[in-house]
């Protein structure tokens, strides 16, 4: 009899390995997606839970991928951080592996530039999604809403690095500004 932890760390694996290969350039356009799955189709944890799991994943030092990592810990444990962390990372793995020379030998073909081409756009929606989903989650009250607002106009407006303004917040968080 397999026990819970288990049932989901395999259950997370495989919603894992499905999103990865919509993981194009990290895990930002499957975002959407992976809070749907854990929020609302299984109750993991709540929206705001897993918004604050994707902060701190993204304030950790590393790839964007760790979010999948802490979902994995916070849903099983270390069972679920490593079956979760393979279920993304393992079938692009071997799908690259096995198809990086055929990629290669087609560098001049017009489909091949086509193709590059079409996931530009579909990349930058899916990222998009993902943005307005960690939006709304974090958005609890008017001071909530005017730090995304501005944290949204100043990374559009100026080259200010995202973790000054991730630092910004937190401290107006630390001190209870923000309610």
């Amino acid at each position: 009899m397999m026990s819970a932890h288990m049932n989901d760390a395999l259950t997370l694996a495989g919603i894992m390995a499905q999103l990865s290969f919509l993981a194009i350039g990290g895990v930002a356009p499957i975002l959407p997606e992976m809070q749907r799955q854990v929020v609302e189709v299984h109750h993991w944890m709540d929206a705001r839970e897993f918004a604050a799991l994707f902060a701190l994943a993204q304030a950790a030092p590393g790839p964007n991928m760790l979010v999948t990592t802490l979902i994995g810990w916070r849903v099983a444990g270390l069972v679920g951080a490593v079956s979760a962390t393979a279920g993304l990372c393992g079938p692009p793995c071997v799908l690259t592996y096995f198809t990086a020379s055929l990629w290669q030998r087609f560098r001049h073909a017009p489909w091949r530039r086509l193709t590059q081409a079409g996931l530009v756009p579909v990349t930058c929606g899916l990222v998009m999604a993902a943005a307005v989903l960690i939006a709304r989650s974090s958005v609890h009250s008017l001071g909530t809403a005017l730090v995304v607002a501005a944290s949204v106009l100043l990374q559009l407006t100026t080259k200010i690095h995202p973790l000054l303004l991730l630092a910004a917040a937190a401290g107006l968080g630390a001190s209870g500004i923000l309610g």
